[in-house]
């Protein structure tokens, strides 16, 4: 099948410019294929649940120290302002960015260069996410020289390379499991020439159908999901009867089975588009959001996938977007959203701490954490706000965006913003 590549620069993602119908018989015609990943489903998907059972068991029981760069954000170059992307990283407390360098421009990689070189020039650690089209898949030689022009350009200041990108969407260019094979090998045959570490297979969404046949065939360092949840709003909604947190569960479960030796798992991509962006945002109807109901998810969902203790890294994507980013850049002065707060106040709070448990509290979700001396909570609802009365005296309370209050008592009114409380000695 051959269509035109469209790209679409205000909601930074390809045109879906196949006919559904046409991509219908496309699939009808590959069923081989989709019988040999079905085998490879069956043979892990009991042992794969047994494990998703234990590791649900085992979620926000058991200690976690929550490290900077943990919290990852995702990064764009921008003429004439890398610095103040730079700038705005630093202010946020971000140590760790992930940068797309997509096959297309594989004439302009110096533009990225100088962007990845003042990120490493000021401390700020890389990953590159190579996106693919539906031109690569067939002309194999240009691809391996493409990621060969990346890893020796940048193999000196970046480790980490995610091969692929959300590759189980026809618009990417790749129309079954064995093409995004076919296009990952060529870097597992550089990777020990260029010393890097491998990221994959970036599949989108609530697909854990595909990792076992591509995580067989390919063994990554670091197993990535492109885990957006914001189909049904807050990350505690479920969806087909899985929540977030599940979801992050059976993420870690099928990886663990299917993967050669099992290994750190990473959410690459995640954000809420924004209501009233118009043509900027990547989604239409449902999933856009309030500004301040994408800050209180942002913080929710970071706090269930990262004091789960089975994800070691979440990057949302990105920092500065009008239709989903934390800053808004539709106008020449750049405007901080109240995400980009919330992240810096979670940031700063979180790195250094250790969670401790999770408090069984109904209609509640209240994260114990200890920092040194010091013990607070991370609480919010994901229903309608309830007052809770804590075992130890509150000394005082920081909203989400970082304003403070003074303590009053052991009771507390939570709500659907998330709060960290913090108790007196």
């Amino acid at each position: 099948m051959k269509f035109r590549f469209e790209w679409n620069e205000f909601a930074d993602q390809p045109h879906n410019v196949a006919p559904r119908s046409e991509r219908t018989r496309h699939h009808l015609r590959r069923w081989r294929t989709y019988f040999s990943m079905i085998g490879a489903d069956l043979r892990d998907g009991l042992p794969a649940l047994f494990l998703y059972r234990r590791y649900r068991k085992r979620m926000y029981r058991r200690p976690v120290t929550f490290a900077r760069d943990m919290f990852a954000v995702s990064s764009s170059p921008c003429a004439g302002r890398n610095a103040e992307v730079v700038a705005l990283l630093k202010e946020a407390g971000v140590t760790q960015t992930l940068v797309r360098i997509p096959s297309w421009e594989k004439d302009r990689l110096e533009v990225h260069e100088e962007f990845l070189r003042l990120l490493h020039s000021n401390g700020i650690g890389l990953t590159i996410a190579l996106l693919q089209r539906r031109e690569d898949v067939f002309e194999s030689a240009a691809w391996r020289r493409f990621l060969e022009d990346v890893f020796a350009r940048f193999h000196d200041i970046c480790p980490f390379y995610e091969i692929g990108h959300a590759w189980n969407r026809t618009k990417w260019g790749v129309w079954d499991y064995t093409e995004y094979l076919k296009l990952a090998r060529p870097a597992f045959d550089l990777r020990g020439k260029y010393g890097l570490k491998l990221v994959g297979p970036a599949v989108i969404d609530f697909e854990f159908h595909l990792y076992p046949p591509t995580l067989r065939a390919l063994p990554f360092d670091k197993i990535s999901s492109l885990l957006y949840v914001d189909r049904v709003g807050a990350p505690e909604n479920a969806q087909f009867g899985w929540t977030a947190a599940m979801k992050v569960a059976l993420f870690k479960a099928v990886a663990d089975r299917s993967a050669r030796r099992p290994g750190e798992a990473w959410i690459t991509e995640f954000n809420w588009p924004l209501e009233g962006t118009g043509k900027y945002s990547p989604a239409s109807g449902k999933p856009n959001v309030t500004e301040d109901e994408q800050a209180d998810y942002l913080v929710r969902y970071y706090l269930l996938g990262l004091a789960s203790g089975l994800i070691e890294r979440m990057y949302w994507w990105q920092l500065v977007a009008p239709g989903y980013g934390l800053v808004d850049s539709c106008e020449p002065a750049w405007r901080r959203r109240p995400g980009f707060a919330a992240l810096r106040t979670m940031i700063g709070i979180l790195s250094g701490s250790t969670f401790t448990g999770k408090a069984d509290v109904a209609g509640a979700e209240i994260f114990s954490f200890q920092k040194k001396e010091r013990a607070f909570a991370a609480c919010w609802t994901a229903g309608p706000p309830l007052e809770h009365e804590f075992s130890r005296p509150v000394e005082r309370i920081v909203g989400r965006d970082g304003n403070e209050a003074a303590g009053q008592g052991r009771r507390l009114k939570i709500e659907g913003t998330p709060k960290y409380v913090f108790f007196k000695p």
